[in-house]
């Protein structure tokens, strides 16, 4: 049995929160809420292992789509973690603001967005209906669109089912 499948070395969600916005809150807009959605729906591990999708990925949900390699015996630091995290989260920025009218979007709508975007990929969320209306201006029917995406593999995910509704109720709150 390889290290990917029998070892499972979890990291605080919240210690690294703590170091992205210590060294990286002056550059992205995504606040500790919006953090705290992705961190707890991802859940924290220090050693690679293949999430649902069967994606080789570490830390808190970084896989390698942004060219950054995971070493699969390597076991990683907070700081590690961190800093991947906090590189994955202003891509999903960038793709929010690029095609999503991320610069337009109240607070809650944005991180609800960035959110989603880190989950499932720029390049699925930039053709959506979810950046069509959003491009259009904030709407509820825009936040209604998360509760669609919710399958992984051709399979409805429950841990989605509740990401998606907590993404959707950050959305509704748009900048409150």
């Amino acid at each position: 049995m390889s290290k990917l499948q029998k070892t499972a070395i979890v990291c605080s969600v919240m210690s690294v929160i703590g170091v992205v916005l210590s060294n990286y809150g002056d550059h992205m807009r995504t606040t500790k809420a919006g953090l705290e959605i992705i961190g707890n729906a991802e859940g924290c591990r220090r050693d690679p292992y293949y999430c649902p999708a069967r994606v080789l990925t570490v830390g808190i949900g970084s896989t390698e789509a942004s060219g950054e390699k995971i070493e699969p015996n390597k076991r990683y630091t907070d700081k590690e973690i961190a800093d991947r995290w906090a590189k994955d989260i202003l891509n999903a920025e960038q793709c929010v603001n690029r095609y999503g009218n991320g610069s337009q979007m109240p607070q809650g709508a944005f991180e609800s967005m960035v959110s989603i975007t880190f989950n499932v990929g720029c390049s699925k969320m930039q053709s959506s209906t979810l950046f069509r209306l959003a491009n259009q201006g904030y709407s509820a029917k825009m936040c209604d669109e998360f509760r669609k995406w919710v399958y992984a593999g051709g399979k409805k995910l429950n841990g989605l089912v509740t990401r998606r509704e907590k993404e959707r109720e950050l959305c509704l709150r748009g900048g409150k």
